[in-house]
Order: C-alpha cells, then sequence, then structure tokens
C-alpha cells in the first residue's frame, strides 16, 4: 500500500452523494433514499471487494467499485420508492461489480470530456491581501488536511484549492479533456480570481504541454461602472473565449434583466467585438432579494431579438432543493422558466439558447427521477445539440464521478413515451459531454487531433492511471458553519 494514498482503508465512495455546495446556495443535507444509497454501498464495497480479492481501497480505486457504487444506488433508490417504474436509474449490467473488464467497457469510455464551467482559487492571490491577519477563509476540514495554518496570518491550507490540486482533480483524475475557467460576480477590487490569475493558471497548464486544454471567460457585470468600458481589454488583450454575467447581482445588491439598459448594452458590446457567447448565471439566487433575477423569464427575449448572439445558462436555470417534475408552465423558477420563456419567445430547440449543467448534474445525482425529468426538459427545450457539460469543479472535487453518472445514466421509457424525452443514446451522451461545446466555443483544430491525445498532459495521465490516488473528496461548504464561512470571504455567497 503506498504511504501517499489518500484513503488507505478505503472508506470513501468513488461516487460522492453529500451535501457540497458550490458556495452558491445552502448545503442541503441528504435525506433518507440518499442515506441508504451511501450505507448500501459502503455495504456492497465490502462484500464484493472480498468477493474480488481485493483491498477496499484497491476495489474503490477502479471500475469495479464505481460500478458496485452505482449499482447499490440504484438499489437504494428503487426500494425508497412507491410501487411502479422508476423514472431513471444508472443503467449497467450487474455483473460489472465483479468482472472488471465488463466495468471498464461501460465506465472508462473516451468520450471528448469539454467542462464549461470550472473554477480555481488562487490561494496566494491579490484577494488574501486584503483580508485581516485572523481571517479564515474557506477553512474546512477537508482544505486544513492539506496544509495546517502555522499560526495567525498563514493560511497555506489554502493550497488544498490551489494549482496544484486543481490539475490533478481535473486532468488527472478525471477524464476531462478541456475546460473553460469562469470567474464569480464581485466588485472590480475584490475579485478572488483576476483575469491575470485566470491566465497564470492556463500557463501553468500550458507548461505542462497541456496545450490550450483552459479556456478563460470575461467577467462582466454590467450594472457596475468600469465593467462595460473593461470588455475591449478582455477581448483584445485575454482574448477570453466569453462573457461571464450575474443577471441577480449588483455593486448595489439589485440585478437587472438581460433586457433591461445594463444587459442591452453588454449584448451589443459583445456583438461589436465579436465575442458572441455570453453565459448568464441562472437559477441559484444569492438570497430573497435576488431571487427574481435569477429566473430565466428573459433568456427567450433576448434570445429571439439576438439570433446572433449564443446565450448560454448556467446551471439550465436550476433551482437546488427543489424537485423536478413534467415541465409546468405556472412555475415562475426553476428549468420551467427556461423552457417556458423559450416557448413563448417562439425559440426553437437547436437555436442560440445553451443550458449548461454545472451542479445541476450534480445534485440531480442523488434523485434519477428529479433527473430524468430535468434532463428530458432540457433535450425537448433547447435540443440535444445545444446541452453543455458544466461540473462546477473544484468545488466538488475532481469531475470524474459526475462523468461517470452521466455515461450510465437513462430515463425510463414510461418517461420517455409519455413525455417525449429522448433515450440517452451514446450519440447524445457524446455530445453533452463535449462536441456541443465546440459549437460556440472556439477551438483549433490542431489541438482536437494532436494535441489532446499526444501532450504532455495526456501522457502524465496515462502513467499515472497505473498507481492513481484519487481523494474522492469535495471542497466546497458541506454545512452551514462551512457555509457562512464560505459567504464570510465572498460578501455574497457564489461559487459558480
Amino acid at each position: 500500500m503506498s504511504p501517499h494514498d489518500h484513503d488507505p482503508e478505503g472508506r470513501r465512495l468513488p461516487i460522492k452523494l453529500d451535501a457540497t455546495s458550490n458556495g452558491e446556495f445552502a448545503p442541503i443535507p441528504l435525506g433518507l433514499p440518499q442515506r441508504r444509497a451511501n450505507a448500501l454501498a459502503q455495504e456492497r464495497a465490502d462484500l464484493n471487494a472480498r468477493h474480488t480479492g481485493l483491498s477496499r481501497r484497491h476495489y474503490l480505486k477502479g471500475a469495479l467499485g464505481a460500478a458496485s457504487t452505482l449499482l447499490a444506488f440504484n438499489e437504494a433508490y428503487a426500494a425508497a420508492l412507491p410501487a411502479g417504474p422508476r423514472g431513471g436509474w444508472f443503467d449497467l449490467p450487474r455483473e460489472a461489480a465483479f468482472d472488471e473488464q465488463l466495468a471498464r467497457s461501460v465506465l472508462d469510455k473516451r468520450e471528448f470530456i469539454f467542462d464549461v464551467q470550472g473554477h480555481f482559487v488562487n490561494p496566494t492571490g491579490a484577494w488574501t491581501k486584503r483580508l485581516p491577519d485572523t481571517a479564515r477563509p474557506l477553512r474546512m476540514p477537508k482544505t486544513e488536511a492539506c496544509g495546517p495554518s502555522k499560526g495567525p496570518g498563514t493560511r497555506d491550507y489554502l493550497q488544498c484549492i490551489g494549482p496544484d490540486e486543481f490539475i490533478k482533480d481535473v486532468f488527472l483524475d478525471s477524464d476531462t479533456d478541456l475546460m473553460v475557467l469562469s470567474f464569480v460576480p464581485s466588485t472590480r477590487e475584490g475579485e478572488p480570481l483576476t483575469i491575470d490569475e485566470a491566465v497564470a493558471t492556463a500557463g501553468i497548464v500550458e507548461r505542462l504541454q497541456g496545450t490550450h486544454r483552459l479556456l478563460i471567460h470575461g467577467r462582466v457585470n454590467p450594472n457596475q461602472a468600469g465593467d462595460l468600458e473593461g470588455m475591449e481589454r478582455l477581448a483584445r488583450h485575454y482574448k477570453v473565449s466569453a462573457w461571464k454575467t450575474y443577471t441577480q447581482w449588483g455593486p448595489d445588491g439589485k440585478g437587472f434583466w438581460m433586457d433591461d439598459d445594463p444587459g442591452m448594452a453588454m449584448i451589443e458590446r459583445a456583438r461589436a467585438l465579436n465575442v458572441k457567447t455570453i453565459a448568464i448565471h441562472k437559477g441559484l439566487p444569492f438570497g430573497q432579494r435576488s431571487y427574481e433575477h435569477s429566473t430565466c423569464a428573459d433568456i427567450g427575449r433576448v434570445a429571439r431579438r439576438f439570433p446572433d448572439v449564443n446565450f448560454l445558462i448556467y446551471h439550465s436555470g436550476f433551482v437546488a432543493g427543489k424537485a423536478e417534475g413534467p415541465h409546468d408552465p405556472t412555475r415562475t423558477d426553476g428549468i420551467d422558466s427556461l423552457v417556458t420563456s423559450l416557448q413563448q419567445a417562439g425559440v426553437k430547440p437547436g437555436s442560440n439558447v445553451y443550458a449548461e449543467l454545472g451542479s445541476t448534474w450534480r445534485f440531480l445525482m442523488r434523485d434519477p427521477d428529479s433527473a430524468a425529468h430535468a434532463l428530458g426538459k432540457l433535450f425537448k427545450a433547447v435540443g440535444t445539440t445545444n446541452v453543455l457539460w458544466g461540473t462546477d469543479s473544484i468545488w466538488y472535487g475532481s469531475p470524474q464521478d459526475q462523468i461517470q453518472a452521466f455515461r450510465t445514466f437513462q430515463i425510463a421509457p414510461e418517461l420517455r413515451d409519455r413525455y417525449g424525452y429522448p433515450e440517452i443514446t451514446p450519440e447524445i451522451r457524446a455530445q453533452v459531454f463535449g462536441l456541443n461545446a465546440l459549437r460556440i466555443y472556439t477551438v483549433a483544430p490542431d489541438v482536437l487531433n494532436q494535441h489532446l491525445s499526444k501532450d504532455r498532459v495526456a501522457r502524465d495521465r496515462e502513467n499515472y492511471r497505473e498507481v492513481a490516488d484519487p481523494s474522492f473528496l469535495t471542497r466546497g461548504p458541506k454545512n452551514r458553519r462551512e457555509f457562512m464561512n464560505f459567504l464570510a470571504w465572498s460578501g455574497e455567497g457564489h461559487g459558480g
């Protein structure tokens, strides 16, 4: 056993069901079905590891452990439901818990994976210099384990979310090929990750010969002074791939609609600069005051008015904590508000509105019936070509568990027949994982065809897989105390 093993006794499950939040919503405790699912997965890991003659840690680190965990989740969820068909499940054969070749054939596929929502916080960035000496931002058990603070004024524990951990989580412990590094809303002086620091992070990957594996957004809050004027510099100097905005945020606490004056000015400037993709954060309000502008009522209106602009809806308008069912036109928030807005404006599937799954899929993984309805509604409303993969990592640790869960998830035939949802085919999975993002993000052909399979990151990943040591840890707040500490440093409560 390696002395550097993150979890020598193998107590952590490879598919992470917990209350972790991205910092934009208070952690939602697991319900009884999820607690039973975790407990059953632990029991199955004991039995199945013994059956295969492997240690628990060795068993859980590989495809067998992921298969065993997903199968246990299926069993637990089915037992928790009233009599009747399930809405969705993780579709893999029971033998995959014992047959490594079979498990790998289901879980270790090699789709092109382009994560359009990733996060990184510079642990020694300028934002830390403005904090009081006694401040301990993002102090949680999982960060303290990385680098215990040596005393007042030191924050070495933040290395847990630094560049080394970011690269390991994203490019070694997961199958992610490309990622867009996104931003949080903030005043111009209080950014936890500046554009220069983001470029430097991309540079770290570049120095590993990870050619163009990180793309960068340009943060624009058009309702604060200086941001509209700064768009030209972001486009010309930093070559940002898209704009990132939060309609529920403002320096005075007031948000905006995309067809208000600030939003319209941002769209027009994006068009003039020929960077015509705008990533709009929707669905996770920063408190009651920002609730209205977190809904998607404005999306259909601006999409119809500006057909030459791509509107990428982060989180797809999802509201954490609310169960998803078939489309309800009376519901004014969540995915339903996005669907209704598009229908009312006559914006057809496959048009210029894209739905992104960061935090949304991660939360839905713990409720397969809600997941089936949510994905089904999005596929119908925006089209199977317009749903984009995003994970909100590193807040959720390595995104590999989200990838493995999506690789196996299926919508029940009963729901497909009743509501017109599509079957999730390998072609649709490949579209969502990465091909759809290529419709709006420009990636050089040589990067796709040559570098991704041959650069140093690819070689390091293959070598690492032989001695893989995934932590199976999440890095965002898991309870109210951690969430309030997160709010204390961010000032708003936001992660993605």
